[in-house]
């Protein structure tokens, strides 16, 4: 249960003026890529063969860089249920759909820019003709449907510690993925990625000086928030993503990233290493004695994954081939 009220609403209220001052991470209209800068203009009149000459690099695309894509892709496709999220956090709410309030300016501005990426991402999946884009929209239409449970409920505390992890988590894999797609062939994916990355980083940085601006006001409140995500774990936004074949998708597409090295079990603890780095848990002073506890969990926790990691590769067999409906039923 949310307990909205004393120090964290006045915290989050206050926090307006901090959130102005954020407002500039966003990039405008004006100086945004759009998606169509990244694709075959089909306009011209040698359309065909741009389209082609598009093709070309991504016939050499394995089939796990392609299964790893398409997830990816499906993840940004799903911005709606993320956007209700964050603006059904306590006192982030935009109450009129164009609230002028600088909460409100800031999710609706981080949405604009997120839009873009789902966006861009299908229609070069669409072009390349590698991927069942059926079987891609179905799984899409499930996972908005099926939504996700962040264990964040209302608190913008412990929203704004899931997103921080998970901006970052989403800027790594989108960089591993580039870097896959340049050792592929694929200059024009690998420029896609980037410049999707290159958001995702700014995205990062905003939150993580939100939960710092939260930690300086509140650090009992804010520690405690960290501490309970963690104890119940970061999951994935699209962890109840379906096709309607396999039921064990996104545990499959989840593999799959891990034995490519686009996000692993190591990622994940050096991003906990991170976040307690970037917010001073390490040194944070006054505490009460129920968050000095949970200090001390958290200061340890990445090392406590890094283990588990290590342990968990020595003991990794060889792979086992899945079939993913997203490529015709192919194993990868």
């Amino acid at each position: 249960m949310n307990n909205f009220s004393g120090p964290k609403q006045e915290v989050i209220s206050g926090m307006e003026g901090f959130v102005s001052t954020q407002l500039t991470y966003l990039k405008s209209v004006e100086e945004s890529w759009q998606p169509q800068d990244w694709l075959p203009d089909l306009t011209r009149e040698d359309w065909i063969e741009s389209v082609q000459a598009f093709r070309e690099p991504a016939e050499g695309l394995s089939d796990a860089v392609l299964v790893v894509l398409v997830g990816d892709m499906v993840t940004e496709e799903a911005l709606p249920t993320y956007q209700t999220l964050i603006n059904g956090f306590e006192g982030i709410t935009d109450k009129t759909g164009a609230d002028p309030s600088p909460w409100a300016q800031w999710t609706r501005g981080w949405t604009a820019e997120e839009n873009r990426h789902g966006d861009l991402l299908n229609k070069y999946l669409y072009l390349t003709g590698r991927v069942d884009m059926r079987a891609v929209e179905v799984t899409i239409q499930n996972l908005l449907r099926n939504g996700f449970d962040p264990s964040t409920a209302q608190d913008p505390y412990k929203g704004f510690v899931y997103t921080s992890f998970q901006e970052r988590a989403t800027k790594i894999s989108h960089k591993n993925v580039a870097k896959l797609a340049r050792s592929e062939g694929d200059e024009s994916l690998q420029g896609i990625c980037s410049a999707i990355a290159a958001d995702e980083a700014r995205h990062e940085k905003v939150y993580t000086n939100f939960m710092r601006h939260i930690f300086e006001q509140d650090p009992n409140g804010a520690i405690m928030a960290f501490y309970h995500l963690m104890r119940a774990q970061i999951v994935m936004p699209s962890h109840l993503m379906q096709d309607g074949t396999d039921p064990n998708l996104f545990e499959d597409f989840s593999a799959i990233a891990q034995q490519l090295g686009v996000y692993t079990a190591k990622h994940y603890a050096k991003i906990v290493d991170h976040l307690v780095s970037t917010w001073n848990v390490e040194n944070l002073t006054g505490l009460n004695g129920e968050s000095a506890k949970a200090q001390d969990y958290l200061c340890l926790l990445g090392t406590r994954y890094a283990k588990l990691a290590d342990r968990s590769e020595r003991r990794k067999s060889r792979i086992e081939q899945r079939k993913f409906s997203w490529i015709f039923n192919r194993e990868a």
